[in-house]
C-alpha cells in the first residue's frame, strides 16, 4: 500500500512540471498572436506608404486595393527633387538636429553631473523647480517666446529651433541624474584628492560612465528634432528655411488636391529614411535606455 502511495506521488510530482510548462507555452502562444496582430497594424501603414510611392495615379485608388502594383515606377523619387524644396528641408534639419543634439548633450551632461554628485546649497530645490517646468504646457509659452524671438529679429531663420537646445534638455538631465546615482561618490573624492578639477573628473571619469545612457538619449532627442513640426511653423516662412517636416507638409497641400499621392509617398519615404537607418543601426541603445530607465527610474 505504502509503495503504491510513493509511486502515486511521483507521477504527480513528475506531471506538475508538465502541466506548468503547457501553460506557459500557450500562454507565450497568445502573447506572440497578440503582438504579431499589433507588428501588423504597425508595419501595415509604412508598407502602404512605400508601396503607393511606386503605383500609378490609377493604381491608387483601384478596388481591391494592390499591395504590389503590376508597373512598379521609381519616376516619383526622381521627380520630388525638382517639384519642392526637399534638398534644403533636408540639410536644415539636419542642421538643426545636429547642432541642437551635440551641443545640448553636453550641456545636459553637465548639468546632471552638478545635480547628481556636486553638493551646494539648494541643489535638490533647484532641481525639482526646474524640472516643474515641464508642467508648463507648451502652447502656454508659444506667444511670449515668438514675440522674444520676433523682437530680437529671429523669425524666419533656424535660430529659434537651436538656440534654446543648446542649453540642454529636461528630460535628458533627469535621466542622467538618475543614472549617476549608482555611480559612487568615493569615485569623485579620490579624483579630487588626486588633484582633479571638476571638468576633468567630468570628462575624464564620469563621461566614459554615462556614455551608454548618453548615446541613448541623444538618438531619441534626435529623432524627436528631426520629427518635429510645431516649432519649425511657428518660426518658419520661407521655403528655402523650411525643415524637411514642413517641406512634406506642403507637398501634401500642393499636390492632393491633384490627387498626386505617389508623388507625396515618394516624399514621405525620403523623410523617414534617415530615421529608420538611425533607429535600425542604434536599436540595442534605444531598447538599453529603456530598460534602464525603468530600473533606475
Amino acid at each position: 500500500m505504502k509503495m503504491e502511495v510513493a509511486i502515486a506521488d511521483k507521477k504527480s510530482i513528475k506531471a506538475e512540471p508538465v502541466s506548468e510548462k503547457k501553460r506557459n507555452r500557450i500562454t507565450n502562444i497568445f502573447v506572440f498572436a497578440f503582438l504579431s496582430i499589433g507588428a501588423i497594424f504597425m508595419v501595415a501603414p509604412l508598407l502602404w506608404m512605400v508601396s503607393t510611392s511606386v503605383k500609378t495615379k490609377e493604381d491608387v485608388f483601384a478596388l481591391p486595393p494592390v499591395w504590389i502594383p503590376t508597373d512598379i515606377s521609381f519616376s516619383k523619387y526622381a521627380e520630388i527633387w525638382s517639384m519642392g524644396p526637399l534638398l534644403s528641408g533636408i540639410s536644415n534639419s539636419l542642421i538643426v538636429a545636429v547642432t541642437v543634439t551635440v551641443i545640448g548633450t553636453i550641456t545636459s551632461s553637465l548639468a546632471a553631473f552638478a545635480f547628481s554628485k556636486l553638493k551646494f546649497r539648494g541643489r535638490n530645490n533647484l532641481f525639482i523647480l526646474l524640472f516643474a517646468s515641464v508642467m508648463i504646457p507648451y502652447p502656454a509659452l508659444m506667444i511670449p517666446q515668438f514675440m522674444m524671438f520676433s523682437s530680437i529679429g529671429w523669425v524666419d531663420s533656424l535660430l529659434p529651433l537651436i538656440v534654446p537646445g543648446l542649453f540642454g534638455n529636461l528630460f535628458m538631465i533627469f535621466f542622467l541624474r538618475q543614472y549617476l546615482s549608482s555611480v559612487p561618490n568615493s569615485i569623485i573624492e579620490a579624483a579630487k584628492i588626486d588633484g582633479c578639477s571638476y571638468f576633468q573628473i567630468f570628462y575624464k571619469i564620469i563621461f566614459p560612465l554615462i556614455k551608454p545612457a548618453v548615446a541613448a538619449q541623444l538618438i531619441l532627442w534626435f529623432m524627436g528634432i528631426w520629427n518635429d513640426y510645431l516649432g519649425p511653423i511657428l518660426y518658419l516662412n520661407s521655403p528655402e528655411k523650411q525643415t524637411l517636416q514642413l517641406v512634406i507638409a506642403n507637398f501634401n497641400a500642393s499636390y492632393a488636391i491633384q490627387s498626386d499621392y505617389p508623388l507625396i509617398m515618394a516624399a514621405s519615404v525620403v523623410a523617414l529614411l534617415p530615421m529608420l537607418i538611425v533607429f535600425m543601426v542604434f536599436q540595442k541603445q534605444i531598447i538599453e535606455s529603456i530598460a534602464i530607465s525603468g530600473v533606475k527610474g
